[in-house]
């Protein structure tokens, strides 16, 4: 699976996992039935009466910009979503690590025209499978890409922490049993970003988690290296609870 780095507006670095191009597709094909049937729901209120001009003036005014407009109504509105996004998902995000403006989105609205329709979304698959950040032309130009809200990649702390040798491995931390899985990841992942990006903002949440974990566990006494301590509280979950 792929994954990407955005530095937040906080100097904070955090990893997403892209979005396949099966899902976007599929979120596509989601909001193409609810657009249309929208469509329908309005022509069955609105047709009822007879003349041309009339039914000319609804399909301009009424019909067509449903059609020319959801999908970008729906990313401005929902913060980058649409219902078929939010159904998988998935979401549009900048990679500066800003807020998507309304100017970006309509960036990417424009170019569906290119990417989707005009190519028969010919274009806008290539360019997907075959970028590294898996963005079509609309993407590329707004600096955007779409990420997985919630990372499908799941991790048994025994695939993380490789311990060659647990038989005579002396616990140093027997409370750590209070914590979850989950939480042993978020440790996991807190040292990873320290390490890999040793900026002030990871060094502050990498203090916090210390402190919040340090005070659950009833722990008087600050650990001197922090990030042996929360390796030390990984290999003692491990050993307790495998």
């Amino acid at each position: 699976m792929s994954k990407i780095d955005i530095t937040t507006t906080q100097n904070v670095t955090i990893e997403y996992e892209l979005a396949p191009l099966s899902e976007r597709i599929f979120a596509y094909m989601i909001d193409a039935v609810v657009m249309f049937g929208i469509i329908l729901l309005l022509w069955s209120i609105f047709i009822p009466s007879t003349g041309y001009f009339y039914q000319s003036a609804v399909f301009y005014l009424v019909l067509l910009p449903v059609f020319l407009f959801y999908s970008l109504a729906s990313e401005v509105f929902m913060n980058g979503q649409s219902l078929g996004k939010k159904i998988f998902g998935i979401k549009v995000v900048k990679l500066n690590g800003e807020e998507a403006s309304l100017n970006d989105y309509i960036i990417r609205w424009t170019f569906r025209m290119v990417d989707i329709y005009f190519s028969f979304g010919t274009l806008a698959s290539l360019l997907i499978g075959s970028s590294s950040k898996h963005q079509r032309l609309g993407d590329i130009l707004a600096n955007t890409a779409i990420i997985k809200v919630k990372s499908s990649f799941h991790l048994r702390l025994n695939d993380i922490l490789k311990i060659n040798s647990l038989e005579n491995y002396e616990v140093t931390y027997p409370s750590v049993r209070q914590f979850s899985e989950k939480d042993m990841l978020l440790i996991k992942t807190t040292i990873s970003r320290f390490q890999r990006f040793p900026n002030v903002a990871h060094k502050e949440t990498l203090n916090n988690l210390v402190k919040n974990v340090s005070e659950k566990m009833q722990i008087k006494e600050k650990p001197k290296d922090k990030v042996q301590f929360l390796k030390t509280l990984i290999r003692d979950y491990i050993v307790l609870t495998r």
